[in-house]
């Protein structure tokens, strides 16, 4: 029927529609994949001239900035310098030790007794002699008084049987019997007098008094402590040295003392005794100085720095104390060497840091074993801002003084 749709024709003319609008419209992927590929040409080229840019950049800045440290010449740093020179050094042999009293002594009383009278003052000074308690002694001084009532009474009847038995009315043995209770009765007199003076103390040699231990009234056993008494004017220096020291160490010789309670003041004393052995534990030799304490400024017991003085060591390098730079990687100082000259004729100074092994040190001096010779300048300050092979300018400053009585911390 004329109506009717064939299946076939439908799709055939379906088909034909589509190829003709295929045919019709253009294809546009080409087009688009060339517009990618041009794009990021440009994208790939803008960063290509950012990276370089700033690539050249930092080339041209890094080029700049060495150029600049080149040709840079900081101003030459402002110091203090001494000459080196050779000097004889101070040569001892310190050890450590303490102070021990001379004469000191805890005051006991050799007999008991109450306590009647006290006549000193704690931390006074007595002379040798002096009352220091008085302790009960009114029973010895009955006693002394019985004693003494009876040697006169022995001393009577001894005269009376004398004359007697020279007219043979005594016999010889009643004299000889009065004679022995006589001496009977001395002894006793003199027994009982000497109780009597144990129970006065007295200082026995002058000194200082230490805290009192006693009260008035109190009761005192034989040996219990009263007070200590002190000599300060002369004090014992105990200390130690090495045994290698031994043949360096003879009697009489002189020894510095120092102690931290006092700074910068020095003390001598002179050595007295020598122990006569090592010790086996420490293999150290002992030795006992005396010295001098007129103004009592040392109390025993004090830790003090002794040094032995020994003959000095010529003819060694020494500088200041403040031209050495002390460090864990070792000693140096700084040695100002001539450079040429400058545009002007002045000559150039340079400061070179230079190794060194130092020695003794006293008085603000130190001595160095290797590493300078006499006649070498060093810096003596303002190292702090120098540079090895620095330039400097010698200041006629002189270097400074550590205090002369420092402040102890």
């Amino acid at each position: 029927m004329d109506g009717e749709l064939h299946p076939m024709a439908a799709t055939g003319s379906v088909g034909t529609d589509t190829l003709a609008r295929g045919s019709i419209l253009p294809d546009r992927r080409p087009a688009t994949r060339r517009r990618r590929i041009v794009w990021f040409g440009i994208v790939a080229t803008l960063l290509a001239l950012v990276l370089g840019g700033l690539y050249g950049f930092n080339w041209y800045r890094n080029k700049m900035t060495a150029s600049y440290f080149a040709q840079f010449k900081p101003p030459p740093a402002q110091i203090s310098a001494v000459t080196a020179q050779a000097a004889a050094v101070p040569h001892s042999a310190a050890g450590i030790g303490s102070l021990a009293a001379v004469h000191q002594v805890t005051i006991s009383p050799e007999v008991g007794g109450r306590i009647i009278k006290i006549f000193f003052e704690a931390g006074a000074a007595v002379k040798a002699g002096a009352p220091l308690i008085q302790l009960n002694d009114e029973p010895d001084r009955g006693d002394l008084a019985n004693y003494q009532a009876q040697y006169r009474m022995a001393e009577v009847t001894l005269s009376r049987n004398t004359h007697l038995a020279q007219r043979n009315y005594a016999t010889l043995e009643t004299v000889d019997q009065n004679k022995m209770q006589l001496e009977q009765m001395q002894a006793m007199i003199a027994k009982t007098e000497a109780i009597i003076a144990q129970k006065l103390v007295r200082a026995p040699f002058a000194g200082k008094l230490g805290v009192r231990l006693v009260e008035l009234g109190q009761y005192l056993n034989s040996g219990a402590p009263v007070i200590t008494l002190t000599d300060l004017a002369h004090l014992y220096v105990n200390f130690t040295l090495a045994s290698q020291r031994r043949a360096e160490i003879k009697l009489g010789q002189k020894v510095n003392v120092t102690a931290d309670a006092f700074p910068g003041r020095v003390f001598t004393a002179e050595i007295a005794t020598i122990e006569p052995q090592i010790r086996s534990d420490t293999r150290t030799i002992a030795i006992q100085a005396t010295m001098a304490n007129p103004d009592e400024a040392l109390l025993p017991g004090m830790f003090v720095n002794a040094a032995v003085v020994l003959p000095p060591q010529p003819d060694q390098v020494v500088v200041p104390e403040t031209a050495v730079d002390y460090t864990l990687y070792g000693d140096s100082v700084y040695v100002v060497r001539q450079g040429g000259a400058d545009a002007n004729g002045k000559p150039v100074l340079t400061a070179h840091r230079t190794a060194v092994t130092t020695g003794a040190r006293w008085n603000n001096n130190v001595a160095i074993l290797s590493g300078l010779k006499p006649g070498d300048r060093v810096v003596a300050a303002g190292q702090v801002k120098l540079q090895d092979g620095g330039p400097v300018v010698v200041s006629d400053n002189p270097p400074p003084q550590p205090p002369a009585n420092p402040t102890p911390q």
